[in-house]
């Protein structure tokens, strides 16, 4: 067995006063700029204020959302850059900013194939909420994609050297006449990095009390899914320069979340792609399990407070490994037959027996007539033992961000350029609308991540 890979931060004292650009930012968006940045010839380097490397990337469980790639024609599947986008455009409540959907739904493709020659291979598929087409790619042994992209894209930070820099906070975008000169950051004392160009690869506010606070109130009781260091750094900075917010009062809270414990899980989609279904309290389904997250939210939301359940068996429980996790940290209960499972959640043991005959039926003729699901429909849940996991909406993800064009270039309040200024992910503000459907998040980081490397090269060479 081959070493586990472990990564160590650069020293402090190897900080440089200058480089060709400054990354904030260590999850997918910030790590990937960084590679393509430097294989075009440059000397980025990567600053997080946390302790911990790969922000929120490291929690997404499901995939990356691409279409018509090798991967779905090796699996027989015909997708479109047509379907992608109106599946998205539909998921986001035709509120999804144009331009970076047509880029963002014609890169997914590319994006893969650029992990690939990294050896980043996402070579199984599954589906999530909101689409119709198995476009979730993800690798073949199923771990979980944010923590195997991580790892595997700090490989080659390593490999580069790209100095990467922990618990140090950018608190000021430096300008002089609009355009970018340096940053401004915080260790144990006050330093100053010149650069002309900045990435901003911050991530969103999920876990910003106070942005919350403004732009909705309504969720601060909801607990999070999200890092700690998920406060919205990067939207304060750039809109401190004057840079245009948009979308801010779009939040999304994911309907599948354990809460049980003093830490709340995000059961990933992938759980329902493969062929859970969701039960209240009596027992019973209530919702189309594969509708966007707004809609299973709301249908969870409207059961009044109690949460639901995911029901699945050792067939779905084997095609995704992170219920293994799930289990080994007790959110998993167990029962060799679905009466006993039902026993051990507290439900009507002969209504949750009837709730899952009528869903093999339902497998076995590839009509749910209850709620129309379509997807998620490949297996039934007939191969024992049984298992559930306790559920609640938690807010996951906030759609709205700093304003950009499809190059990342960050835009003023007049939607004019800031020279030297790009974002990329979900500080990053308009792609998904008023719903960010499933497996669409790691795709931002990669097509975006990507973009942003390759406009700032363009951008210092020009």
């Amino acid at each position: 067995m081959s070493e586990k890979f472990v990564f160590e931060a650069t020293d402090l004292k190897q900080l440089k006063n200058h480089y060709d650009v400054v990354i904030i930012g260590s999850g997918g968006a910030g790590l990937t700029s960084a590679i393509q940045a430097y294989e075009l010839g440059l000397s980025p380097v990567i600053l997080e204020k946390m302790d911990k490397i790969g922000g929120n990337t490291t929690r997404a469980s499901s995939g990356m959302n691409a279409a018509e790639t090798f991967v779905q024609l090796n699996h027989k599947i015909v997708d479109s850059f047509e379907d992608f986008y109106n599946e998205t455009f539909i998921g986001g409540g035709k509120m999804n900013n144009q331009e970076l959907l047509k880029f963002f739904t014609e890169h997914g493709a590319l994006a893969i194939d650029w992990l690939a020659q990294h050896d980043i291979k996402l070579d199984d598929l599954t589906i999530t909420g909101g689409m119709k087409t198995m476009r979730t790619h993800r690798p073949s042994s199923l771990a979980p994609i944010g923590g195997y992209l991580v790892t595997e894209l700090l490989k080659y930070i390593a490999k580069y050297q790209i100095p990467l820099f922990d618990n140090i906070k950018v608190t000021d975008l430096l300008t002089d006449k609009g355009q970018i000169t340096g940053v401004k950051a915080l260790t144990d004392q006050e330093i100053m990095i010149t650069t002309d160009a900045v990435v901003l690869a911050t991530g969103g506010f999920g876990a910003g009390k106070d942005l919350l606070a403004e732009y909705r109130s309504d969720l601060l009781n909801l607990r999070t899914t999200n890092q700690p260091g998920a406060t919205g750094d990067g939207l304060k900075l750039a809109k401190k320069i004057g840079a245009k917010l948009v979308d801010m009062d779009q939040v999304q809270v994911h309907p599948t979340v354990q809460q049980d414990t003093p830490h709340a899980f995000l059961i990933g989609e992938a759980v329902r792609g493969e062929g859970a279904i969701l039960v209240n309290n009596d027992g019973k389904r209530f919702v189309n399990e594969l509708d966007t997250r707004k809609n299973v939210t709301k249908a969870i939301d409207d059961l009044g407070g109690t949460g639901a359940y995911l029901i699945f068996d050792r067939d779905i429980r084997s095609r995704v490994k992170a219920i293994e996790f799930y289990d080994h940290v007790g959110l998993v209960k167990t029962g060799q037959n679905v009466e006993e499972l039902a026993q051990e959640i507290g439900v009507d043991s002969q209504i949750l027996q009837q709730t899952v005959y009528d869903w093999n039926a339902a497998v076995e003729t590839q009509k749910d007539s209850k709620f129309n699901r379509t997807t998620g429909m490949e297996r039934n849940i007939s191969d024992g033992p049984f298992y559930a996991i306790h559920i609640a909406p938690a807010v996951h993800y906030t759609m709205g961000g700093v304003a950009i064009n499809h190059k990342t270039q960050v835009l003023n309040e007049d939607n004019q350029v800031i020279k030297g200024l790009f974002a990329a992910g979900e500080v990053a503000g308009g792609l998904h609308g008023n719903n960010r459907i499933g497996g669409n998040s790691i795709a931002e980081t990669v097509v975006f991540g990507r973009q942003a490397g390759q406009q700032v090269y363009k951008y210092l060479k020009d």
